[in-house]
């Protein structure tokens, strides 16, 4: 657990370096940052989207959890919960989008899996290190951009590297590459649409697409039991 402990300390201090100490940045400079970082949102999602192995498993998953978010209603859900963090922090706007946009970011990936894997099972912390610097960086960005919702995120990433780390034996022999693979793609691909929702080209319920997430490993391990297919 030292290891995601030490990546919720980073973003908590990024974020609240980038609301309270950075100076606030005029009407232009924020718009132009917001696009800069939105570019690097997508560019980022667009790596990670590339890892993609199974292009029809990929579509499903997208599919399914699409139907399965809109179901649930939980962009509406995050709405709610983003307008009782407005009253409770006094803030303008945003914070569901921060804190959606920041939780995949720093939970969507093979280095919270593999390195919220290696803390568990051989007590190597190195990767979540590294990864500790990353989103420490993203954040101060995020949340001098986004806003203070960012800081939020630091819950989902304790919840889910911590739960990995403490089930690290048992994830280690469930998650295959290809099923690790398959949730990156995936995750890729939300974060380019938060990417684009940043730059204002698209207006894409992201949130009502996470149960994809959970598909995308489901469904890899199905195709390859009973199809072959990686």
């Amino acid at each position: 657990m030292i290891g995601t402990l030490v990546n919720v300390l980073a973003i908590v201090l990024g974020s609240l370096g980038g609301r309270f100490v950075l100076p606030p940045m005029p009407g232009k400079v924020s718009e132009t940052v917001t696009a800069g970082v939105g570019l690097a949102v997508v560019l980022i999602g667009l790596t990670m989207a590339l890892e993609v192995e199974s292009v029809l498993v990929l579509i499903l998953s997208l599919a399914l959890g699409g139907a399965t978010g809109e179901v649930l209603g939980i962009d509406s859900g995050l709405e709610k919960m983003g307008g009782r963090l407005r009253g409770a922090a006094a803030e303008s706007s945003g914070l569901g989008e921060a804190f959606v946009t920041a939780t995949l970011i720093f939970c969507v990936g093979p280095m919270a899996i593999m390195g919220a894997i290696q803390s568990g099972v051989q007590g190597d912390h190195s990767t979540l290190f590294a990864k500790s610097m990353l989103d420490g960086v993203t954040s101060v960005v995020l949340a001098s951009t986004l806003g203070i919702g960012v800081i939020a995120s630091a819950v989902p990433v304790l919840l889910y590297q911590g739960g990995i780390a403490l089930a690290g034996a048992q994830l280690a022999a469930l998650l295959t590459a290809d099923m690790i693979a398959a949730l990156t793609a995936c995750g890729g691909v939300l974060i380019v649409a938060l990417g684009t929702n940043m730059l204002e080209i698209s207006s894409v319920r992201v949130a009502n697409l996470l149960p994809a997430l959970v598909y995308a490993p489901i469904l890899t391990g199905a195709a390859g039991v009973f199809f072959g297919v990686q």
